[in-house]
């Protein structure tokens, strides 16, 4: 299992990748290998208003099928359209296949994720 060391993660095995008042998020590559082989992924509108935890898309794969929560809140200002057409893409690089930026509207909610070496025991304990 991958886990970036500069990066942040949410409990539902999203992680965040912070940049100025942006927050670029994707799933981990936990999540992705428990999903298996991924063949579609709901992206969220862009323009939509978040608070944590809420849905902002889901993924599907050949095992199962998962939602994508928001780590943090704010407006959903991108979404990464190759994934559309390429979910697998998710599965290749997981880190690189970022799902939604948020512009966040309270940066300190970052201070609720967990760090990597917080996330790789989060997991341990889940396996």
């Amino acid at each position: 299992m991958k886990v970036l060391e500069d990066l942040k993660y949410a409990k539902g095995h999203e992680w965040v990748r912070v940049e100025g008042n942006k927050a670029y998020i994707g799933i981990t590559d936990f999540a992705q290998d428990e999903l298996g082989d991924i063949v579609y992924i709901e992206l969220p509108e862009v323009g939509a208003h978040v608070e944590v935890d809420d849905i902002i898309g889901s993924i599907e794969s050949v095992k199962a099928a998962a939602d994508v929560y928001s780590p943090v809140s704010g407006e959903i200002v991108e979404v990464n359209e190759e994934l559309e057409t390429s979910p697998e893409l998710v599965n290749e690089d997981p880190y690189d296949a970022w799902i939604a930026v948020v512009e966040m509207t309270d940066s300190g909610e970052l201070d609720n994720l967990m760090d990597a070496e917080e996330y790789e025991k989060f997991c341990e304990e889940e396996a």
